[in-house]
This record gives C-alpha cells, sequence and structure tokens, in this order.
C-alpha cells in the first residue's frame, strides 16, 4: 500500500547550477545530469510563497537517479530561520529536524509512482552526503553554469537566449 502525504519543506532551484546532460557522475553510477538546474529543499519552519528567494545554508546533498539521470537535491535550510543558527551539516539536521532527510528522501523516491513510474532510486549508498560534499556539488554544477553561458559547452535543446 502506498502511502500518499504533502511534503512539510519549501522546494526550488539553486540559481546558476546546471546538471549537464553529458556530464556523467562516477560517483553515482555514472548517471548524467538532467539537464536542469541543482534542486533545492528548504527545511525551515516557515512556508514560503511561490517565487520567493531565499539565502540558504546548504546541509546535505541526495543524489536522485530519475529515470536514468542525475537529479541532485541540496538539503538547506533560510539563513532567517529561527533554527539556522543551530544547523550546520548533516548530524544537525537529524538532531533538530528528527526524520527529515528520511522524508525528503522517501517522498522523492515514491512520487512518481501514482502516474504508474517505477520508484526513483538514490546513489551514495542510498544516503544523503554531508555539507561538504553538498558545497562539492554546488560548485561543480555551478562551474557547468557558466561553461555553458558561455558556450563552451553544447547547449543541446536548452535555448540561452
Amino acid at each position: 500500500m502506498t502511502i500518499y502525504y504533502n511534503i512539510n519543506w519549501n522546494y526550488g532551484l539553486l540559481p546558476q547550477t546546471w546538471e549537464g546532460p553529458s556530464l556523467a557522475s562516477s560517483e553515482v553510477e555514472g548517471a548524467f545530469g538532467d539537464n536542469d538546474p541543482v534542486d533545492v529543499v528548504e527545511i525551515g519552519e516557515s512556508r514560503r510563497k511561490i517565487g520567493d528567494i531565499l539565502k540558504v545554508k546548504p546541509l546535505a546533498a541526495l543524489a536522485m537517479i530519475d529515470e536514468g539521470e542525475l537529479d541532485w537535491k541540496i538539503v538547506a535550510i533560510s539563513l532567517d530561520d529561527p533554527r539556522a543558527s543551530l544547523v550546520n551539516d548533516i548530524d544537525n539536521v537529524e538532531k533538530h529536524f528528527p526524520g527529515t532527510l528520511t522524508a525528503v528522501r522517501d517522498w522523492f523516491r515514491d512520487y512518481k509512482i501514482p502516474d504508474g513510474k517505477p520508484a526513483n532510486k538514490f546513489g551514495l549508498g542510498n544516503k544523503a552526503a554531508n555539507k561538504d560534499y553538498a558545497l562539492k556539488v554546488i560548485t561543480e554544477t555551478n562551474e557547468s553554469w557558466a561553461k555553458l553561458v558561455k558556450r563552451s559547452i553544447p547547449a543541446r535543446e536548452l535555448s540561452l537566449v
């Protein structure tokens, strides 16, 4: 039996990042990027409005593999959240937001099942990586974005106008 539930976090993207579809990640089953910016899951206590722009602190990274494509999820907290000073890495997330990392992973694993699609998979041993790894993902995908906008790598079907 599948249980459907709402998400209790904010979902958006990190600007100036790009998961290139021609770039394979050897650390994540050789999956190629999904041709999108990096997704961010903000776990603070405030429900944000669509289009809000937040300054966030990255805390962890989940390597979701969606139909063979790598789709990073950066778990972060808004700097204006009352508990932002309490969480600085993955271990603090479990202490101050118990069960949140598992809930985020499970939701992204299962959300396409009602549409008849298979469950998504996760690399990195099916676990969230720490803040340093999340920062590495952000740096690498920012570098890919910079190459994309300079047209030093192919845009494929993306419009850069």
